[in-house]
């Protein structure tokens, strides 16, 4: 250590302590050692592991789906859709009287929507409203709405329909008139599904009248826009009375 005479002089003269004190230093330096370091590793242990990570995995991919799911809710009410899809897409407003044919559109899947949008704006689908609809919004507008719609909890029907003559076309169909069973492709439940090359439907809890006006239009031929016209041959040797039962069990998976 440097000592500081009175007259303010540096004196390199190391002051010797006492060998008691020596002792005393040593413990006490060998034991802060090892207690700093001990304190340093508890430290470690319980400090939280924050800063080294960042978000995870597919958090911006989730933030980004959020953010259009909230664009696609203000673009359903400006551009109208909420009008006649309600706005949870459960065409609320539709349930009686002829505008019930406006299907609903919660938790259909955002695929299906945007090809029903193309096929209306190319005129593969028939519907004036519809294909003035599709023609004014660019395919950023439809993606946005079509999110919004399929983020809402999946339409549902109250069940106890379970008529017997409908309920044998939807399992099994009847291949004597080449009809596949509605269950091959749009599940037990109607859930539809995404596993194809193009998306089939959501279709239980689908408003009845909605059903019914299709069936008859693949019946007749009005709308031929499904793969490979399968619908169109299922339908064509629908009966009315096969048409309302069928409606009526679908509207209520």
């Amino acid at each position: 250590m440097l000592a500081v005479s009175r007259r303010g002089r540096r004196s390199r003269r190391c002051r010797v302590l006492p060998r008691h004190a020596r002792g005393l230093l040593a413990r006490a330096l060998i034991v802060g050692v090892f207690s700093s370091g001990c304190a340093a590793r508890v430290a470690d242990a319980q400090e939280p592991a924050v800063t080294a990570l960042g978000p995870p995995p597919g958090a911006g991919l989730a933030a980004a789906a959020r953010e259009r799911v909230l664009i696609g809710r203000d673009k359903s009410e400006s551009e109208r859709c909420q009008e006649c899809h309600g706005p949870t897409g459960n065409a609320e407003v539709q349930e009686t009287g002829a505008a019930g044919t406006s299907p609903k559109l919660a938790g259909q899947y955002a695929q299906y929507i945007v090809k029903e949008f193309r096929d209306f704006r190319s005129g593969a689908r028939k519907n004036d409203a519809m294909a003035v609809m599709a023609n004014s919004l660019d395919d950023a507008d439809v993606a946005d709405i079509a999110a919004y719609f399929a983020s809402q909890p999946r339409m549902k029907g109250a069940g106890g329909a379970d008529a017997d003559l409908a309920r044998r076309l939807y399992l099994s169909g009847d291949p004597a008139r080449g009809m596949t069973a509605c269950v091959e492709c749009h599940g037990e439940s109607g859930q539809g599904s995404l596993a194809r090359d193009v998306p089939v439907p959501v279709i239980g809890g689908q408003q009845w009248r909605y059903l019914d006006k299709q069936l008859r239009d693949w019946r007749s031929g009005e709308r031929h826009n499904s793969r490979d016209a399968i619908m169109n041959r299922n339908a064509r040797g629908l009966t009315d009375p096969e048409i309302e039962a069928l409606a009526y069990y679908i509207s209520h998976l």
